[in-house]
């Protein structure tokens, strides 16, 4: 964990693939715990340390997470994601699209101008997975975001995704309907999984209007130390 940002109201941190933001079944430390142990021991809190969880992670994404220090700041800033007011960019890795002749200006052509993708999302709880789907579907949710092409080498590409909505697992299963499975991601068709249990999707940026001092935070995480992500800053 590295704190990118902090103040009397909000935490923003950067996430390693691997840790949870927030308890689960499994009873292994969260990060939450690591931010509330920082935040003692760095302000000397005598008592029990206030933190509240305004959005989650997957286990194996890593990048930028924001946590409330005040009640004040949790129920606004949870107000602001259910309005759509704070605006969060992801970088994921994932093959080339394939070309296909048959489709003329296909998704190959067109992913470095950008294109959005829309489906109908259904989860199925005990695979932990979702099932994306062209047409409406009974108890399926509508999943919209937007992507393009930030860089490519020979074998793999560099996708900027913005959600328009907040569906369980949606970038990695809307971007597996494409054909274009993030590296690493197992569940969603990626051939091989990463040495460290990751998967190459990550929190890179947020920005919104700070709950209380109305300042506008932009807050950018740096990617993980492994050698895919480094080839992508070269």
């Amino acid at each position: 964990m590295t704190v990118i940002y902090e103040d009397n109201h909000i935490i923003i941190v950067n996430k390693r693939a691997g840790e949870i933001v927030q308890g689960d079944k499994t009873g292994d430390r969260t990060l939450a715990d690591d931010v509330k142990l920082y935040i003692k021991e760095k302000y000397a809190k005598p008592g029990a340390v206030f933190l509240g969880t305004v959005h989650r992670l997957d286990r194996p994404v890593s990048g930028i997470v924001v946590y409330a220090r005040t009640s004040k700041a949790l129920a606004r800033m949870n107000e602001m994601f259910r309005k759509g007011e704070v605006k969060k960019t992801y970088h994921a890795i994932t093959p080339l699209l394939p070309e296909n002749p048959q489709k003329g200006k296909d998704e190959r052509e067109r992913l470095p101008e950008g294109i959005t993708l829309r489906h109908f999302l259904t989860r199925n709880e005990k695979q932990n997975r979702a099932y994306a789907y062209s047409k409406e579907t009974p108890g399926a949710k509508l999943a919209i975001l937007d992507v393009r092409q930030v860089k490519a080498t020979d074998r793999l590409q560099l996708l900027e995704v913005q959600l328009h909505t907040g569906r369980h697992h949606q970038i990695r299963c809307q971007l597996a309907a494409i054909g274009l499975p993030i590296r690493g991601d197992l569940k969603y068709g990626a051939p091989r999984s990463n040495s460290d249990g990751s998967i190459c999707l990550h929190a890179r940026h947020i920005a919104f209007i700070h709950p209380v001092s109305k300042q506008l935070i932009n807050a950018t995480a740096p990617y993980p130390d492994l050698p895919v992500w480094r080839l992508m800053e070269e």
